[in-house]
């Protein structure tokens, strides 16, 4: 089977629009520090399976936490400017620029926690169906796998960051024609609670050494 195409769809960490539920009990520099670290890890991570990467971004890295490091990550990939005016435009418009023939497997970097075994489920399901949709703990969803660009398609009349937006995309997949697999559920990391469940489960991760740090200096 060729690779399919990873897309990671990310924001700029800049402090004050970054994670800002989080930085409700962090602080905005934190939280976007925070979000630098999952950024990081969702790079090292996909950069593993010596995949073809694109990284469809919005914002600006040059005001952004560890931005020199976020640079330095993406320069082995292909960098696109996420273009579309509501969010579910934007993605519909990565998976047109991502695609290389070979389907594509969408991925946010709210997850720092996924594996390349995560990733290897949502393209292994492609083999069998049009669209595998990872689903998230919140009601959302945190990969998206595509054989065609079309598939993504739908996605532009999803409401997305709602409780009921994986259902809604599953179902306009549905609607459009595609079988729909799925893949692991995963926790989107937005809150406190969120990012203490990251420190026990993926302890080693840039993001999970952040809040480890903040709980050993005293913050609960």
């Amino acid at each position: 089977m060729t690779a399919p195409t990873l897309l990671v769809v990310a924001k700029a960490p800049e402090p004050g629009l970054a994670k800002t539920r989080l930085a409700g009990r962090t602080g905005a520099d934190v939280a976007a520090r925070f979000a630098a670290a999952a950024f990081l890890d969702t790079l090292e991570t996909v950069s593993v399976l010596g995949w073809p990467v694109v990284v469809a971004l919005t914002g600006d890295l040059t005001r952004a936490a560890r931005g020199d490091d976020l640079r330095a990550a993406c320069a082995p990939h292909r960098v696109v400017a996420q273009r579309g005016t509501t969010f579910g435009q934007r993605l519909v418009n990565a998976h047109e620029d991502a695609d290389a023939g070979a389907g594509v497997v969408q991925i946010g970097t709210d997850t720092p926690q996924a594996t390349t075994a995560d990733l290897i489920a949502v393209a292994d399901g492609l083999q069998s169906h049009e669209a595998v949709l990872g689903p998230a703990a919140d009601g959302g969803w945190w990969a998206l796998g595509v054989r065609s660009p079309r598939w993504a398609r739908p996605l532009s009349d999803v409401a997305m960051s709602r409780s009921d937006t994986g259902a809604r995309t599953y179902a306009a997949l549905t609607a459009a024609g595609a079988r729909v697999g799925g893949a692991p559920v995963l926790t989107d990391v937005d809150t406190w609670e969120d990012a203490l469940a990251l420190v026990r489960t993926a302890p080693r991760s840039r993001a999970g050494r952040v809040i480890a740090e903040l709980v050993a200096g005293g913050v609960s």
